[in-house]
């Protein structure tokens, strides 16, 4: 395959036909379920199926096809199905993943920027989706045509595309199940919605967390009454939430007590971390916009990439009962309501987890307030298989020929609760989940933006491994 025809068509689709349909892409509010209840009626979602849809047909793939898969009540999945170049027709089917659903707006965009106004800046393209992970379809598609366009090979290659996957992909289960005789024999699995510590090199993602949500209210009283009258009698809503948190999380540590959470880290991953931590100085600790005088856990960089990828951790991310400090009156309030989210250890078992916390918070209450659980969202983890000797190869001619710098792996703080899905259903596929997110992303914040350099890097180097998986030599090499 010749490397200079691939990157000359990737870098003239990325400029000619990708970046204008994509920038399109970014202004459809297409919030994913969890954001938006009523998203059928909307029609958000499937206004981005349709956009993309209408891209995907004026590609230049031979027998390729282009197919809405709608189960009932459920979110739309889009897939381009791609028959193999000759000689190839027996190495199984490349998977490409992404997702076209949306995380919420969120306040507080520079000025300029908006969430669904694309903006072309100094090699980034913001708005929301952009990165995380828009891109990722027109990627995947871009790097088939450019095997071809290059005298490479591919396997049958499907590409993927969800519609619910910052909702935890609930519906994605009922889709392999009806998808699975029409995959066929999964080899090889690409993902797209994932990156690394800079933008410097190739990043391979070995790990996942798993992840629970859950939204817990304690209640005390029918109706809120006079602070002034009921406190002293009737006990402090927040500060039975207080106690129920510490038997979550030691508050002065930020260790995580519940049972199931923690993990024996593997020595492969602990290597992984601390070779990732000498190959990226400074990239962990500085990869955010910490206020004032504010520290991280600690100051040890490999302890940091444990503590993201391996251990567990709980975030309050929303409340409700709690009035903005200008509105707030003289009120003992009659409930408060949290919003926490355990990210879990790629191995541990996330309806396990949920099952502990369920025990924790209900029962012996304090002053047997009524406490109640709603919105659960279980996912588990990911930890992937060892790269086969053609993946290994590949990704050292793409540390080569793509980016001029070796590649590295690292596990990934979030969760992409498909591939967990994917690694039990195929166990013996070979796992590429990679992408162009860096550290000051902003996915799922203000001032989302996609690199679009690195994309392009990304773009080529799934052509050079596409290319590779179909000339490995036997079913086994696969």
């Amino acid at each position: 395959m010749d490397q200079t025809t691939v990157r000359d068509t990737v870098r003239g689709m990325w400029a000619g036909e990708i970046l204008p349909s994509l920038s399109e892409l970014v202004e459809i509010p297409a919030l994913s379920p969890a954001f938006d209840a009523k998203w059928q009626d909307s029609g958000h979602l499937d206004a981005a199926v349709e956009h993309v849809r209408g891209w995907l047909n004026a590609r230049d793939l031979p027998g390729a096809s282009v197919d809405v898969v709608r189960l009932d009540g459920r979110t739309p999945v889009l897939l381009l199905d791609v028959p193999a170049s000759e000689g190839a027709e027996d190495m199984g089917t490349v998977l490409l993943y992404g997702h076209l659903d949306k995380q919420p707006p969120v306040g507080g965009w520079s000025d300029g920027l908006g969430p669904w106004t694309p903006v072309l800046r100094k090699g980034r393209l913001y708005g929301r989706g952009s990165a995380d992970d828009g891109y990722a379809g027109y990627a995947a598609t871009t790097a088939l045509e450019a095997v071809r366009a290059a005298g490479g090979s591919h396997a049958r290659a499907v590409v993927l595309l969800e519609t619910g996957e910052e909702s935890g992909s609930p519906d994605l289960p009922a889709y392999l199940d009806h998808l699975s005789d029409r995959l066929g024999e999964v080899s090889l699995v690409v993902c797209l919605d994932s990156g690394g510590n800079d933008y410097e090199r190739m990043w391979l993602t070995t790990s996942l967390r798993g992840m629970v949500q859950a939204h817990v209210t304690v209640r005390v009283l029918d109706s809120g009454q006079h602070s002034g009258l009921a406190s002293g009698i009737v006990p402090s809503s927040f500060r039975i939430m207080r106690v129920l948190l510490d038997r979550l999380e030691d508050s002065a540590t930020g260790e995580i007590t519940v049972d199931g959470c923690n993990v024996e880290i593997p020595d492969d991953r602990r290597f992984e971390a601390k070779a990732t931590a000498d190959s990226a100085p400074g990239a962990i600790g500085g990869a955010f916009p910490l206020h004032g005088s504010t520290q991280t856990l600690t100051g040890d960089e490999y302890e940091l990439l444990l503590n993201n990828s391996w251990r567990p951790t709980l975030s309050i991310i929303g409340a409700a009962g709690l009035p903005a400090p200008a509105d707030a009156g003289n009120v003992l309030r009659d409930a408060t309501t949290l919003a926490i989210s355990f990210r879990l250890p790629p191995t541990a078992d996330s309806e396990a987890v949920l099952e502990s916390v369920r025990q924790l918070l209900t029962t012996d209450v304090p002053y047997s307030a009524t406490v109640e659980l709603g919105h659960l969202e279980t996912a588990d983890g990911w930890n992937a298989p060892p790269a086969a000797p053609w993946l290994s190869k590949a990704l050292d001619t793409v540390s080569d020929t793509v980016f001029g710098a070796p590649w590295r792996s690292v596990g990934l703080g979030g969760s992409i609760p498909f591939m967990g899905l994917l690694g039990e259903k195929y166990p013996q596929a070979q796992f590429l989940v990679t992408g162009a997110l860096g550290p000051d992303s902003n996915a799922h914040v203000p001032d989302e933006w996609l690199h679009i350099e690195q994309a392009q890097r990304v773009t080529e180097a799934v052509a050079v491994v596409l290319d590779a998986h179909a000339r490995a030599v036997g079913r086994q090499a696969t």
